[in-house]
Order: C-alpha cells, then structure tokens, then sequence
C-alpha cells in the first residue's frame, strides 16, 4: 500500500473505483496540466529556461517540506534507489528539455498529443524490463505509432519548422516514458514527497547545466514572462503533478492515466482562446487516432501491472 493511504486504498485502486472527491481533484489536476503548453507558448522566454525555472521553482518550494519532514526516510533510503531517483530527474530533464521547445516550433495541440506517447513509450519500456504486455497494448503501440507517422507527415506539408517541433514532442515522449518507469519502481521504496523533491531538484541542476552551456538568458525577462513562469509552476509543476500522486492513494492508477488524456483537447481549447492557434483540421483524425492508441495501450496494461500518471 502507498504511504498514507487510507484503509481499503488499495481495493478500491485495484477495483478502479472512484470517489467524487477524486474526480473532481482529477478533473481540476488535468485542468492545471493542460496550461503548460499555452502558458511556455505565450511566454518569449527562451523555453530551454522556463524548463529550468519550472524545476527550480518547484524544488525551493517542496525542499523544506521534505527536509522537515521526511528527512530519516531520506537517510534511511538505499544507495541504488536514490540512484535510480537521480536517474528518474535526469529523464525529467530531458522530457522537459525537448517538449517545452517544441512549443517553438509546432502547434500546442500537436506537440501535447506527441508528449503523450509516453504511455506508449513506457510500456515499450517496461516490456524491456520483463513485463509482458497483451496483444491489444501491441495493436494500441501499432495504432499511436502509425498515427505519429501521419501526424508528423501532415506537419511537413505545412512546414519544416513545424516537424523540427513534432521530433522534439516526440522525443519528450519518450523520455517522459522512462521518466515513468523509472517513478514506478522508485516510489516502492520512496514517498511521493521525498520522490517529487529529489526529481525536480535533479531537473532543475541538469537544466542549469544545459541552460550555461547553451549560452540560454536565466533573468532579464518581461514581467508578463516571470507571470507564465509563476502560473507554470504552481498550476502545472505543484498542482498538476501533486493531484495526480494524490488521487493516486485511492484511485485505480489506469483511470489516472486515461483521465490525464484529457490534457490533448484542453490545451488545444487554451491554445485557441488564448493564443489564436487552431490546428489544422488535416492533423485531427491523427490527433484522435493517436489518444485512442494510448488509451488502448493503458487499459490492456491495467491487468498486467500498474502505470504511473502522465508527465506534463
């Protein structure tokens, strides 16, 4: 059982059931997510920092918490596992450091769509490890893969740039997919708190890293900027991620993962209200394909081993 659940959590996550105090949490958790693509689109500060900032931000803010809190279950936690929570931030970085760009390049709603082939991703992944998945997670594989094919393909006859932005989604798919696996074997032996921490922090120093070396601007900023910067990570860094783990406790962790799908055609409304970007109506039904690809992907897991929530 999680750390603090309560009891009878884990029948009721095994059953799928869910309460409606946690729909509404996941509803307002998908709400906050879904914000990151418009805000890092809005924003003209170079989206390599907000990466960095986000993290930064978010780890100043969890630090003290865990440090007060947990800090023995930190002393007390195994070399290999910390290990494997540092390596879990690295993955975090490079999800971030890849998807937040794409914004630059290609339509909220195309780079969000490819971000969420980390459902697929992690279950490639996972069959690495050992986990055997069933013929209809290979069919949904085959169907999101095939869908990417003709998204990206769609995105080339409109321009170049806008495929550089499809690559750069797509490879924060795949990272945010080891990201998750990496989460999920963690969080057997770490709390969510003490997880969050090390993995933000871990982010926020490989993208200072990343930031220095590619010469990105940290400050100078309009004040509209540091405004997105803040709403980024206190809706989509603190809350988004935080509801999700917390609904976690007593929600089937496949209903979390479906739910999270919802970030796809939230972001694209933002997007359009708020910054004018309609997607092309050729990149639709790839769109469509694509989030029914990952959901077939997450509910042929469901029997086979649980799924973390989605990344964003």
């Amino acid at each position: 059982m999680t750390r603090g659940s309560a009891p009878g959590a884990a029948n009721r996550r095994d059953s799928g059931s869910t309460t409606r105090a946690d729909t509404l949490l996941l509803a307002l958790g998908v709400l906050c997510a879904s914000t990151a693509g418009p805000l890092v689109a809005a924003a003209t500060a170079p989206a390599l920092a907000i990466a960095f900032w986000r993290n930064a931000l978010g780890a100043v803010v969890l630090l003290p918490y865990v440090g007060a809190r947990y800090r023995a279950e930190l002393r007390g936690a195994s070399r290999s596992t910390l290990l494997l929570a540092l390596l879990a931030g690295v993955f975090l970085a490079a999800h971030f450091g890849t998807f937040l760009p794409s914004l630059r390049y290609t339509a909220v709603s195309s780079a969000t769509a490819l971000m969420c082939s980390q459902t697929v991703w992690a279950a490639l992944f996972a069959r690495l490890l050992g986990e055997r998945l069933p013929g209809r997670a290979w069919f949904g594989i085959a169907l999101a893969l095939a869908s990417v094919l003709l998204l990206t393909g769609v995105d080339f006859t409109i321009s170049t740039r806008a495929l550089i932005g499809d690559g750069l989604a797509l490879l924060g798919g795949l990272f945010g997919g080891a990201y998750v696996v990496a989460g999920g074997l963690v969080r057997r032996d770490l709390s969510t708190a003490c997880y969050t921490a090390i993995c933000y922090s871990t982010a926020a120093a490989v993208l200072l890293a990343a930031c220095l070396a590619s010469g990105q601007q940290l400050a100078g900023y309009r004040s509209e900027d540091w405004l997105y910067i803040g709403a980024l990570t206190v809706l989509a860094q603190l809350l988004g991620h935080s509801l999700f783990n917390l609904v976690l406790r007593s929600t089937s962790a496949t209903v979390v993962s479906l739910t999270g799908l919802f970030v796809v055609p939230l972001a694209s409304v933002q997007a359009a209200l708020l910054l004018r970007q309609t997607p092309p109506a050729a990149t639709l039904p790839a769109l469509a394909l694509l989030l029914a690809g990952a959901t077939i992907v997450v509910r042929a897991r469901q029997r086979v081993a649980p799924e973390a929530p989605p990344v964003d």
